[in-house]
């Protein structure tokens, strides 16, 4: 599990792409502190596993399932990703709870400043927007943000000059695709309550338990 909130910038150093997954290079520093082969990294809001690694950077191959759902096959040398380390149990949760693992993809729209912040609004499909709630969390590319407003089209974001010299977020255009992971509490919720009306008599979760205690 991951926090979205951000460590590191990398850099691709190389990419191998074969017809349906790929193998990446990316050079880094700090993250690779405490890093050993088999540990997580999360790198542009997906969950990537070290291969191998030295001084420079680390290794990471990326199946099929996540080049097909995620920005990564559009990635080339030089390109900049967000990374961040899997958290440590203990640790302070200064973002949400993310696990890695992309739902799917969204295309920035307009992208406005208002003094201190860039408004950001991504166009996602419906599979997706239907998990977003204003004032919720989301994760883009691994960042983990708060949702301005959302419609049935799109929603927005609103990103301080922290985050933006963070991440890679300030660098992003119009026409840009970015990894898109909902709040997985929301999806756990959605199965509960379906599986409750599809004629579970042992489930007592509705939408009358859930404001009772608390989650609505």
């Amino acid at each position: 599990m991951f926090t979205g909130l951000i460590e590191e910038i990398g850099v691709v150093q190389s990419i191998v792409k074969n017809n349906v997954s790929a193998a990446i290079q990316i050079n880094a520093s700090f993250i690779l502190k405490d890093t050993a082969i088999g540990d997580s990294i999360n790198t542009n809001g997906a969950c990537l596993t070290v291969t191998s690694y030295d001084a420079s950077g680390f290794w990471v191959d990326v199946m099929t399932e996540t080049m097909n759902k995620t920005n990564l096959k559009n990635l080339k040398k030089g390109s900049k990703v967000n990374l961040e380390r899997a958290m440590k149990m203990g640790s302070r949760i200064g973002g949400h709870l993310v696990s890695g693992h992309i739902d799917g993809t969204g295309v920035i729209g307009n992208v406005n400043t208002i003094e201190n912040a860039r408004i950001i609004k991504i166009k996602a499909e419906q599979d997706i927007l239907k998990y977003i709630i204003s004032k919720g969390s989301i994760a883009i590319d691994g960042i983990s943000l708060t949702v301005m407003e959302i419609n049935d089209l799109d929603f927005s974001v609103s990103i301080i000059p922290h985050t933006g010299k963070m991440t890679t977020l300030f660098e992003k255009n119009q026409g840009d695709i970015v990894n898109l992971e909902c709040d997985i509490i929301g999806k756990y919720v959605e199965k509960l309550i379906r599986n409750s009306h599809n004629g579970s008599n042992t489930s007592k979760i509705s939408m009358e338990y859930l404001g009772e205690h608390g989650f609505l």
